[in-house]
């Protein structure tokens, strides 16, 4: 069984054991809502159609978390002017997980609470850092020294010098070896 229920503006097909995120909503973690907005629903075959709603049908679900949604710049330039102004915005949802669709007397529900949590997938903004190296954990001068296998820090490395061109001792070096090459030839 599906439906699709009317919430934040937007229209969403839902079925029991999904998780949703929505615009935000009133509740706590753990809380459970109610969508009454259900503008269709679908059992196999047969599909009720609503006017705008459905009558009786109604959708249970539990907030799982609230979260902000990704950032969204918002730059305005006026040109020959100097003027510009940037401002970020980061839209807040919220998390729900879709425990029972009812509606003419059917009831389907989703499998077992702790299950479904298993199959959440992690939002947005709990990804790991862009950055690789903040992610990588910081080692001080000892332990990276342990790491080499001797208990002192090593000394810091040097380039190494160039050596300088001698256009004396180049010009020289090419006609003994030029002479030499001669030599063995003949």
């Amino acid at each position: 069984m599906y439906a699709v229920v009317k919430t934040g503006g937007k229209q969403y097909r839902v079925e029991a054991g999904a998780t949703l995120v929505v615009e935000k909503l009133d509740g706590e973690p753990g809380s459970a809502i109610t969508f009454d907005r259900v503008l269709l629903v679908g059992d196999g075959e047969q599909v009720t159609v609503g006017t705008p709603t459905v009558a009786g049908a109604s959708v249970n679900a539990t907030v799982l978390s609230a979260q902000l949604g990704e950032k969204i710049i918002v730059f305005k330039f006026k040109p020959k002017v100097k003027y510009r102004r940037r401002t970020g915005h980061r839209q807040r949802l919220t998390l729900v997980r879709i425990d029972s669709i009812s509606a003419d007397g059917k009831v389907a529900k989703a499998e077992a609470p702790a299950e479904a949590e298993a199959h959440v997938e992690a939002p947005k903004a709990e990804k790991a850092p862009k950055r690789a190296r903040a992610a990588r954990p910081r080692r001080a001068a000892g332990e990276v020294a342990e790491t080499a296998g001797s208990s002192e820090p090593k000394p810091a490395r040097r380039r190494a010098a160039r050596p300088k061109p001698a256009a004396e001792e180049s010009g020289a070096e090419t006609t003994e070896a030029g002479s030499a090459e001669q030599a063995e030839k003949e």
